[in-house]
């Protein structure tokens, strides 16, 4: 079980939200953090530890008068860290390469390919002939609807008719090198994990599956490793102490390696 960072970007900052705040109108968002440093600071700190595969995510639509100053920050991490992060928010095919290019090791896509319920396959494998598979991740981050859990897009504000199963990872990992997935519903909350969703994740034995979502204690962490069956790598966001919360950044890699 690998730890994952984040460097989430809000409005031209360096931010932890709660994900079901976050609304394109007004370019609103509850925060849980408002960091005083740039990305590249953050950047700086996975690099030195040593911690690949790190997401920075965009969190301003284009058209937003924030875009530009949050693609800054997004460009300031990947200058600072080549090859170490992952960048996703508003990735197409006709901006994909831009981001390798100034450093991201992959670009993550969820709204491009789900749209109206479907997922877009045509665009995938476009995706796909202008990156390459191995420098795509699909974010599948989902919210629960029953007993289920759909996937999510625009920011994580449309609910699709997609539903998240092992089947449909196994259908998609032909087209991706990894996962991310957020439990919406938890995001940001500090109040624990999706377990239902971890346990279901756990079961799929394929590409690598990065988890966020809820965690907010030691224990979660624990849990998520035997939930996930030590497959799942871990994302903590708003917990962790380099964004004003109470789980050491040293700690926390230390537990995930025990997995």
């Amino acid at each position: 079980m690998e730890f994952r960072p984040c460097i989430d970007i809000h409005n031209g900052k360096v931010k932890q939200i709660v994900g079901a705040s976050l609304k394109d109108q007004g370019d609103q968002a509850m925060e849980n953090f408002v960091a005083t440093k740039d990305a590249d600071h953050y950047a700086l700190l996975y690099r030195d530890a040593g911690i690949r595969g790190g997401h920075v995510i965009l969190l301003n639509p284009e058209g937003s008068e924030y875009y530009e100053k949050t693609k800054a920050q997004a460009l300031k991490a990947l200058s600072a860290y080549p090859n170490g992060l992952q960048v996703g928010g508003g990735i197409r095919s006709d901006n994909a390469s831009e981001f390798l290019s100034a450093g991201a090791s992959h670009v993550i896509v969820t709204s491009y390919v789900f749209q109206n319920g479907e997922i877009l396959f045509d665009r995938l494998r476009e995706l796909v002939r202008t990156v390459g598979k191995e420098h795509l991740v699909l974010d599948v981050s989902c919210r629960r609807v029953g007993e289920d859990y759909f996937v999510v897009t625009d920011r994580w504000q449309k609910i699709t008719k997609e539903k998240v199963t092992t089947k449909l990872l196994s259908r998609l990992a032909k087209y991706c090198d990894e996962f991310l997935i957020h439990a919406v519903d938890v995001e940001g909350k500090n109040r624990g994990i999706e377990q239902d969703l971890a346990r279901m994740l756990g079961e799929y034995e394929g590409i690598p599956v990065t988890y966020a979502g809820g965690v907010h204690s030691y224990d979660d962490i624990e849990l998520l490793g035997e939930l996930g069956k030590g497959r799942l790598n871990i994302t903590v966001g708003s917990a962790l102490d380099l964004f004003g919360g109470s789980l050491s950044f040293e700690e926390v890699q230390r537990r995930c390696r025990a997995f």
